[in-house]
Parts: C-alpha cells; sequence; structure tokens
C-alpha cells in the first residue's frame, strides 16, 4: 500500500481495541497523534524534525500532524512525510475485525540515512508501542 518507489524498513504493529468500526481508519490515526498528551506530540514533532522529516504544507483536512494524507478509505490510511536528507517515510493504519494495523516504512536514499534510522530505531519501536496502547484503551 507504500507509495514510496522502494521499502528499506518495515515495521508493522497490531493493538486490540474495544470498538475499531465506532472510528474511521483516518480518525484512528488522529487519535493517536493528535490527541496524544501535548509533550508526547511535541517529542514527535521534534524527532520527526531531528531525522530530516519535512512537515506537509497542507491544511489539517489533508494531513495528520504534519503528515500528509496519500489514500484512504474508511478502512486504512496512508500517510506520509517528505525528507530533507532523503529518507521519507510514510505511515499506515487500517482497521481489523478486532482491532488497528499500525505500520511504518521508510526508504533510504543515501547511507547516512540508514545509518540514522538505525539509531533512532528502537525508539521509533517503544513510541508506536507506547501511542498504540494508549490508543487502545480510548
Amino acid at each position: 500500500m507504500s507509495t514510496l518507489p522502494r521499502i528499506d524498513y518495515e515495521d508493522a504493529f497490531l493493538v486490540d481495541v474495544a470498538s475499531p468500526e465506532a472510528r474511521s481508519a483516518e480518525q484512528w490515526l488522529r487519535v493517536i497523534l493528535e490527541e496524544a498528551p501535548q509533550p508526547v506530540r511535541l517529542r514527535l514533532l521534534s524527532g520527526w524534525r531531528s531525522i530530516g522529516l519535512k512537515s506537509a504544507s497542507t491544511s489539517s483536512d489533508e494531513s495528520v500532524l504534519g503528515w500528509q494524507i496519500r489514500a484512504g478509505t474508511a478502512d486504512f490510511v496512508l500517510v506520509g512525510r517528505n525528507s530533507w536528507i532523503g529518507m521519507p517515510g510514510e505511515l499506515l493504519l487500517r482497521r481489523t475485525e478486532h482491532g488497528l494495523l499500525f505500520a511504518t516504512f521508510v526508504r533510504f536514499a543515501h547511507p547516512i540515512a540508514r545509518m540514522l534510522w538505525a539509531a533512532v530505531q528502537p525508539t521509533h519501536v517503544r513510541t508506536v508501542a507506547s501511542l498504540l496502547e494508549d490508543a487502545g484503551r480510548r
């Protein structure tokens, strides 16, 4: 489902939620990212800037916390950010029968991007797991 020409890193997380159909995929992604506590949102935005991700220059209806909406239906939403350093990324959120699937796709255009991602990847995994755990309680 990615629009990246090549995927060099991918991960996926599943989280059980009581009523996945209660919200569209985009609404779930907004809950996860935009309704996170302010200190968490600030850390996300700072972290994304520090690894060279560009914020979407579109309206909030066309983006989710700076991630441009690239595709979507009620059951899935794909958002992406371009990169200043050749490391564009995408996030996919898909509703499942019992919960949510959250996936990350990253492309490395330069060896430096690969090295940078290797350094931040453990923090990425912990952060996504924490965000999804919080969403599972909503």
